[in-house]
């Protein structure tokens, strides 16, 4: 390990004013609150500048091969000379049927053919959602987080130019969180809440009963529920990978019919490069007309103004030939012959590693237990370091040349780092863990 002496008298494997003067480069008023792409193009800098290996812990991209019954689709569907063609806007029928197909073998639960649509990635879904959902109802124009949360989906709503509230979930885990929901929903001004089961960046997963806490009070207060499934299953602690049988995927759509779900391509199949997903409306949903709507439009029902008006306007569809990957997808899970949750369990497994080298000195993982339960190893964990904000934290692991982001970009009101699993190597355990006991060295 290339060790540089510091001004600060103590040992780096990253040069300190080399790693100074490129953040300071950044001109952020506050390092801690630097963007997930700010800090993968200063550790890239460094790294190529210093020649010290990063271990990048900051970005959420698949570290697994795409699964190769997407691929083998999609080159099929390319040869047959589908890319000189303009896909329907609502989508190709395999993959509207294969989707619905799977939400069946995996959730339980009946979404027609027409309620799911593909977009290009959760991302295109979720933006598409928050548009819609907040011209609905006149008065109602504010969109509410469960945080932590995905921090750029907020950079949509301010693209968007409409209004967001948001909570830390930590302290309102289980019964509590009905009270807290109440509060905020009886305002009258929600159009729709979010969340992600399991959550990025925490990884804890809602329960069933504070999932029919959220159902129950989207019922009551007629707000819209996106539920954000961008890590389909892949909550390890139960066997969700086993098409029409128990356990399913838990979800709100048991006890609302005010739902969209967002199921990506990108983490659960690994097919994160083609930018591939589905958006999922609830029957009653796709086929209901608001007042907001008819005003702004002339007329639609929530699902065609979704897909025929603002998916039109965004981009006028999604990628011909993913689709067609994402149908084959959907299909062979649904089928038994892709068990894609045992590929991506080694997510968990790199978790699990990683945790312990962590705590073994001195971090804590600040997201820890689902009510009575340990919060299960898998995509991202939570680290703190007793003593250091998140900022703090995430700053001083560079000059360790370890790369993560700070909680306070998340909604999160506590202290420490996300830390994802997807980009380490076999290699990087044992350099992980050097660096670390240097890192205990030096806070001693």
């Amino acid at each position: 390990m290339d060790i540089k002496i510091t001004k600060m008298k103590r040992e780096t494997p990253v040069d300190f004013q080399a790693a100074k003067r490129i953040i300071e480069g950044y001109r952020l008023p506050d390092f801690g609150k630097a963007t997930i792409r700010e800090v993968v193009a200063i550790s890239t800098q460094l790294e190529e500048e210093t020649g010290v290996e990063f271990i990048h812990m900051e970005m959420g991209v698949p570290g697994l091969p795409a699964a190769q019954v997407g691929i083998d689709a999609e080159i099929k569907a390319l040869q047959s000379g589908i890319a000189s063609i303009y896909p329907n806007i609502n989508g190709i029928p395999e993959v509207k049927k294969e989707a619905s197909r799977f939400i069946k073998a995996f959730i339980d639960v009946d979404v027609s053919p027409d309620g799911c649509v593909p977009v290009t990635g959760s991302m295109q879904g979720t933006y598409a959602s928050f548009l819609t959902a907040s011209q609905c109802t006149p008065g109602k124009d504010t969109i509410l987080f469960i945080d932590p949360g995905f921090p750029v989906q907020k950079q949509q709503i301010s693209v968007i130019g409409c209004n967001y509230v948001s909570f830390d979930v930590y302290e309102y885990r289980g019964e509590k969180l009905r009270a807290k929901l109440e509060t905020m929903l009886s305002t009258g001004k929600i159009a729709a809440l979010i969340y992600s089961n399991p959550n990025n960046p925490a990884w804890f997963c809602l329960t069933e009963e504070e999932l029919k806490v959220i159902g129950e009070l989207a019922n009551k207060y007629d707000v819209i529920v996106i539920e954000d499934l961008a890590y389909f299953a892949m909550d390890f602690r139960k066997d969700l990978g086993t098409p029409f049988k128990t356990p399913y995927q838990p979800s709100v759509a048991h006890y609302t019919d005010n739902y969209i779900l967002q199921i990506s391509g990108s983490k659960a199949f690994s097919y994160a490069g083609q930018r591939i997903g589905v958006t999922a409306i609830s029957n009653k949903l796709y086929h209901r007309a608001y007042e907001g709507l008819t005003r702004r439009y002339g007329g639609g029902t929530f699902g065609t103004v979704y897909s025929h008006r603002i998916l039109y306007a965004l981009s006028s569809g999604t990628s011909h030939s993913a689709q067609y990957a994402l149908a084959a997808m959907f299909k062979a899970a649904s089928d038994g012959a892709f068990d894609f949750i045992s590929e991506v369990k080694e997510y968990g497994r790199r978790a699990g590693r990683l945790k312990k080298i962590f705590t073994d000195y001195g971090f804590e993982i600040v997201y820890d237990h689902d009510l009575d339960e340990p919060i299960a190893d898998g995509f991202y964990f939570t680290i703190a370091y007793p003593g250091m904000t998140g900022g703090e934290l995430m700053e001083e692991l560079i000059y360790y040349g370890i790369s993560a982001i700070s909680l306070s970009t998340t909604g999160s009101d506590q202290q420490g780092l996300r830390a994802c699993t997807s980009f380490i190597k076999e290699h990087q355990y044992d350099l992980l863990e050097k660096r670390l006991q240097l890192f205990k060295k030096n806070h001693s």
